[in-house]
């Protein structure tokens, strides 16, 4: 197995480029993993999750960051919601608009970085994003970017986990569930997303209220319950790390 230097990686500013490879060629199977789980009991439970978040019979104007194949936009998309699913890794993009296109859903798809939005200030009512954060090299910003594109009084819900820190020992076998399918090789490159990543190293989700609130963000709160609450069963959708949710206002 080749191995990887993060270290080097990080030296020549390409650790960006080294994620999202891993998420190019993970993208023609995590399409089919999320439309299991739109047809699944888990999607009822996040729906229940980011809804009593929102106000009821209202159309919001939603951005899901990180979209991947687009399980959050679509089931948002549902809820009556303009939905626009952003993501850095230009074929996992165009699974999301497959897949959409599949469920014949209204949400709408682009190719973007989370850390440098191109959006204009104060366009969304709702960013919201799903399993992002862990790898992202310059989170800060990207959570200063979220801000700038929420409009005043705007809601952001993060949904994350402390992977980096978890995966080894009980909890690398526990992640069977998760990493079914990756080959040997991906899983290598993930570990290597863990390790060069200075956020794999932040106690979280305290890290995140604290940089959030130095930003400006309002009324901002962390629920560590929502992985028990969502992810009690060892499915197909299983991962052992803590899992948990980061709100807060503009």
């Amino acid at each position: 197995m080749t191995q990887i230097n993060a270290k080097s990686i990080i030296r020549r500013d390409d650790a960006k480029g080294f994620i999202e490879d891993y998420w190019t060629k993970r993208a023609p199977k995590f399409k089919a993993l999320r439309r299991e789980e739109l047809q699944s009991e888990k999607m009822k439970l996040w729906q229940e999750e980011i809804c009593r978040h929102l106000p009821s019979h209202e159309s919001l104007k939603i951005l899901d960051i990180g979209c991947g194949a687009g399980f959050f936009s679509i089931l948002l998309a549902r809820q009556g919601h303009a939905v626009t699913g952003i993501d850095l890794t230009e074929s996992m993009v165009r699974e999301a608009v497959e897949l959409a296109n599949e469920m014949h859903s209204s949400a709408r798809f682009m190719t973007m970085d989370a850390e440098c939005l191109s959006f204009p200030d104060d366009t969304f009512d709702v960013v919201v994003s799903r399993n992002v954060t862990w790898n992202l090299p310059h989170p800060e910003q990207a959570y200063a970017e979220w801000l700038r594109v929420l409009k005043a009084g705007g809601l952001l819900l993060n949904y994350d986990a402390e992977y980096g820190k978890y995966h080894h020992g009980d909890f690398q076998r526990e992640a069977v569930y998760a990493h079914k399918d990756l080959t040997e090789d991906l899983v290598e490159q993930c570990h290597q997303i863990y390790h060069m990543l200075d956020i794999s190293m932040y106690d979280r989700p305290r890290w995140d209220l604290e940089i959030l609130q130095r930003l400006g963000a309002k009324n901002c709160t962390a629920d560590i319950s929502v992985g028990p609450r969502l992810y009690a069963q060892k499915d197909r959708f299983y991962a052992p790390a803590p899992f948990f949710g980061v709100f807060a206002r503009k």
